[in-house]
């Protein structure tokens, strides 16, 4: 019986032990797993197959094989997009080494005669996004995390109820637990409109499956493959700001934006379609318009990728900065490769400055992120939290040269375990008017210091530790 379970044993090390040797980025991480299965008998490979197994990431791709499938529009300009195409459009003066990267790992080409529009709080998003539905005349696409029916969610419901009766074709998807923030579920009451709903990976007992992760993150709007709306806002009451008085408000930045990157954002929500309701009827690609002067590409991101574009594009924009990289985000947790490049930049003398929410819907991140601000204070590099209400606005510029906005944090929940779309935006004026945005959010916010975390009680230091341990899964 022991002889038995000594075999056991071994063969269980031999596998654990080879998995994490092999499947372990971090040297750190697979040394540590590596000790747990060498000093546990049998318990210790055990617990690595449960808890350090990373099985996100097979997951997805699982997912997308079980429903794979190529959308083709029915469009006369396939070149458009076409996702093996690197870009053919000149690279303005200053964008060349931002570019070169994107262009490597982007599934889309940049795309010029982009216009984008900022749009501040619910107060500037919501008219537009409602004007926007109410114009339409073929198609609205929408996508978001939460859908509330409280009377913003209604609002909407009763905007897209109305466009789908006079024969515009609408489609809305929810993320399938992102619509339990709010009862009655927005998918029934759309449904109830007359407007062809779906949710994304929703729980279900029978299969049982739930997907705390793979979440789909992506905040978009798209009505007649003309006019999009990306960014960081769900559509809520508590995204109202200046006409609301709840503690529970939220500050937040939208984007509007027309031209050819549209047709990139509405293939993004058409794949994501297909994928939850198998419907791969092609949507003709109306004449693509040239309002303005940007440089646009979307990138689109999630654990079913084989490269972690948005990590790799950030990184190497902070890399090619050469005067100052402006930060604006809600959670804050870069990986070390960040971490690295920030503090390569601002020893080298790039102004970097991050600004943070001072009130956090979600303390524990916040917690975590102080206990590592000291790496980056330590070399010269400026944080800022800004006061309540709670800002979930996401900005990162670079010399006032280049933007990138969209749904991701600057954390390990959305760039390895969410779904998420970005724009990256190569014009001067527009990330000029982002920057702005950023330095008169700075002007009335408290900048922390070294001193300021020193002065952190030991239990609150010690608190800050603990969660920060575990902040790849926050």
């Amino acid at each position: 019986m022991y002889i038995l379970l000594f075999i056991l044993h071994l063969l269980l090390i031999f596998v654990a032990t080879g998995h994490a040797l092999l499947h372990k980025r971090d040297p750190r991480a697979a040394l540590g797993w590596v000790g747990i299965c060498l000093i546990f008998p049998i318990v210790g490979p055990f617990v690595y197959f449960i808890f350090g197994v990373n099985r996100v990431r097979t997951r997805a791709q699982k997912l997308e094989e079980r429903s794979r499938f190529l959308i083709h529009l029915g469009s006369d300009r396939p070149e458009a997009l076409d996702v093996a195409a690197r870009s053919t459009v000149p690279v303005p003066e200053g964008f060349a080494r931002i570019a070169r990267i994107s262009d490597t790992v982007s599934r889309w080409p940049r795309t010029s005669g982009n216009r984008v529009e900022m749009l501040l709080n619910g107060e500037q998003a919501y008219p537009a996004m409602l004007r926007a539905i109410e114009n339409a005349r073929h198609s609205v696409f929408m996508t978001t995390y939460i859908f509330a029916t409280d009377a913003t969610g209604r609002r909407f419901i009763d905007a897209l109820g109305r466009a789908g009766g006079r024969g515009v074709e609408v489609r809305v998807l929810v993320d399938g637990v992102g619509e339990f923030y709010s009862f009655p579920r927005a998918v029934t009451l759309l449904r109830r409109a007359g407007v062809n709903a779906a949710s994304f990976l929703p729980p279900r007992l029978f299969p049982p499956t739930f997907h705390l992760n793979l979440r789909n993150h992506r905040k978009l709007m798209v009505a007649d493959g003309r006019i999009g709306f990306v960014g960081g806002m769900n559509i809520r009451d508590r995204h109202l700001v200046e006409t609301s008085s709840s503690p529970d408000r939220i500050s937040d930045l939208h984007f509007e934006l027309a031209g050819p990157a549209v047709a990139q954002v509405q293939q993004t929500f058409l794949e994501d379609w297909g994928f939850c309701t198998g419907d791969r009827a092609p949507v003709p690609l109306l004449a693509v318009e040239t309002p303005g002067d940007a440089m646009c590409r979307t990138v689109t991101d999630g654990p079913n990728e084989d490269l972690d574009r948005l990590a790799l594009i950030l990184s190497g924009a902070v890399s090619s900065a050469q005067e100052r990289i402006r930060i604006m985000t809600p959670y804050f947790l870069p990986a070390r490769e960040l971490i690295g490049a920030l503090q390569s930049a601002a020893l080298r003398g790039v102004a970097v400055e991050v600004v943070l929410p001072a009130k956090n819907n979600l303390p524990f991140v916040s917690w975590a992120t102080r206990n590592m601000l000291w790496e980056l204070l330590e070399r010269g590099i400026r944080i800022y939290y800004q006061p309540a209400p709670f800002a979930h606005s996401k900005l990162f510029v670079v010399d006032d040269r280049y933007c990138m906005i969209g749904s991701p944090n600057i954390d390990p929940r959305s760039l390895r375990l969410n779904f998420e779309l970005a724009v990256e935006i190569y014009d001067s004026h527009f990330a000029r008017l982002a920057a702005s945005h950023i330095r008169r959010v700075i002007d009335r916010s408290r900048e922390t210091t070294m001193a300021d975390l020193d002065a952190r009680s030991l239990p609150v230091r010690l608190r800050d530790a603990a969660i920060w341990l575990f902040s790849p899964y926050l």
